[in-house]
C-alpha cells in the first residue's frame, strides 16, 4: 500500500506560476508540494520573453541564470503587416530577454526549493475531511490548479476546455539551427519580429535566440489556423527572414486571452494561476508575466489566510486579479467591424502608435510595475 503524504499545499503543474508560489509560500513557511505530469527539463514550445521587472520580482541574477541557458538581450521590434512592409523600433537599453522555456522552467523549478513529483499525471481529485486527496496517495489542505489551459483543476471546477470557450490557437516551433540555417536567418536576436494578421486576428513572431530560431502564429479562430501559419512561413521564406529549411512539424497549444476568460478561479480550498485561470494579457496573448504574477498573489494570499483556505477568505484573490489585470468590459464599439479593421491596420503603421502602445503597453507593459 502506498504511503499517503501530506502537505498544506499542492500545486499542479510545474510551469512559472507554480514554481513561482511554490517559492513564495515555501518563504512563508508553509509544506508545499509541486506534482506534473511531465519529467523536466521538459520541451516547452514558446516565444519566451520576459522583463527585467519580472526577473526581479523572482530575485533572478542574470548572469548567473545565463551561464549554460539561453539569455538573449532584447532591445527593438520589426513590427507590420504580414505581406507588407515592416518598420523596426530600438531603444537604447535592453527592454527584455529572450530564454527557452525548456531551460527557464526547469531553472524555476528547481529555485522553488520544494519536493516535487514529476512524471506523475493528476487521475483522481476527491474532497475529504483533510481537504483534498490526490491520486490516492497525496493529501493537502489547499490545492492549487497551474496546469495550463488544460488543468485538470480547472476542468474540476467546471472549464469547459475546447468547448464553450474562446481559446487562442497558436502553432509554433522552436529548433537549434545549423551554421548553414544561420546564415540563410536575416531574423537578429537583438530584435524579435512581430507581424499581424491582416484581419487583425492574431500575428505570427520570428524569435531568434542565439542559435535557436523559434516561428510561430496565434489566432481566434482554429479552423483557419493552420493555412494562416502555412502562408506566413511561406511569405517569411520570401523575405528572407528564415531559412528554407525547418526541421519537423509545428507544435499546437492553446489559451485564454484575459478579456475572454470567465473560469471560476476560486473556490473553497482551491485556486486557479496563469493560464489554468485564463489570464493571458488580452492584446499579446503574453502569458509568461501574468502567470508568475497571479503566482505571487495567490501566495501572498494564502499567506495571509493563515490556514483558513474556505472559498469565503480565499474570494479576495478574484478581487486581486482585477486589481491587477483590469476589469473585464465588453466590446461596446458601434464601429463596423471593417472599419475598425482598416483603422487598426492605418495605426499599425503608425511610428508613434506602434512604440508607445503597441509595443510600450501590449508587450511590454513598461508602464506597469512589478508585482
Amino acid at each position: 500500500m502506498t504511503e499517503t503524504t501530506r502537505c498544506d499545499v499542492l500545486i499542479i503543474g510545474g510551469g512559472p506560476a507554480g514554481a513561482s508560489c511554490a517559492r513564495a509560500l515555501k518563504q512563508a513557511g508553509l509544506d508545499v508540494r509541486v506534482l506534473d505530469k511531465s519529467s523536466f527539463p521538459r520541451d516547452k514550445v514558446c516565444a519566451g520573453w520576459v522583463t527585467p521587472q519580472v526577473l526581479a520580482a523572482l530575485d533572478i541574477d542574470t548572469a548567473d541564470y545565463a551561464r549554460g541557458r539561453v539569455l538573449q538581450p532584447i532591445s527593438g521590434f520589426r513590427t507590420g503587416l504580414i505581406g507588407n512592409q515592416a518598420m523596426d523600433t530600438d531603444y537604447d537599453r535592453t527592454i527584455s530577454y529572450g530564454i527557452r522555456r525548456c531551460e527557464f522552467d526547469h531553472y524555476l523549478l528547481q529555485h522553488a526549493g520544494v519536493p516535487l513529483l514529476l512524471g506523475e499525471p493528476v487521475r483522481s481529485l476527491q474532497r475529504n475531511d483533510y481537504g483534498w486527496r490526490v491520486n490516492d496517495h497525496i493529501e493537502t489542505r489547499l490545492l492549487i490548479g497551474a496546469g495550463g489551459h488544460f488543468c485538470p483543476v480547472a476542468q474540476h471546477l467546471g472549464a469547459r476546455t475546447g468547448r464553450d470557450e474562446r481559446a487562442v490557437f497558436a502553432q509554433e516551433t522552436e529548433f537549434a539551427m545549423s551554421p548553414g540555417q544561420r546564415s540563410a536567418c536575416r531574423a537578429q536576436g537583438e530584435r524579435p519580429e512581430l507581424y499581424f494578421c491582416n484581419d487583425l486576428k492574431g500575428y505570427g513572431w520570428v524569435f531568434r535566440k542565439d542559435d535557436y530560431l523559434n516561428i510561430g502564429l496565434g489566432r481566434e479562430d482554429r479552423e483557419q489556423l493552420s493555412s494562416h501559419v502555412d502562408s506566413f512561413i511561406d511569405w517569411l521564406r520570401v523575405e528572407g527572414r528564415i531559412p528554407p529549411d525547418i526541421p519537423g512539424r509545428l507544435k499546437g497549444h492553446a489559451y485564454l486571452l484575459y478579456r475572454h476568460g470567465q473560469r471560476k478561479r476560486v473556490g473553497n480550498r482551491v485556486l486557479l494561476i496563469g493560464d489554468a485561470a485564463g489570464l493571458a494579457y488580452t492584446q499579446s496573448g503574453e502569458g509568461i508575466r501574468p502567470a508568475i504574477e497571479s503566482g505571487l498573489i495567490a501566495a501572498r494570499l494564502v499567506a495571509e489566510v493563515a490556514g483558513d483556505y474556505s472559498g469565503e477568505r480565499l474570494a479576495a484573490f478574484s478581487d486581486r486579479l482585477v486589481q491587477r489585470f483590469g476589469e473585464i468590459r465588453p466590446d461596446n464599439s458601434l464601429l463596423p467591424a471593417g472599419l475598425r479593421n482598416s483603422i487598426g491596420r492605418w495605426l499599425l503603421g503608425r511610428r508613434w502608435f506602434t512604440r508607445h502602445i503597441v509595443l510600450d503597453d501590449w508587450f511590454l507593459h513598461r508602464r506597469q510595475t512589478a508585482v
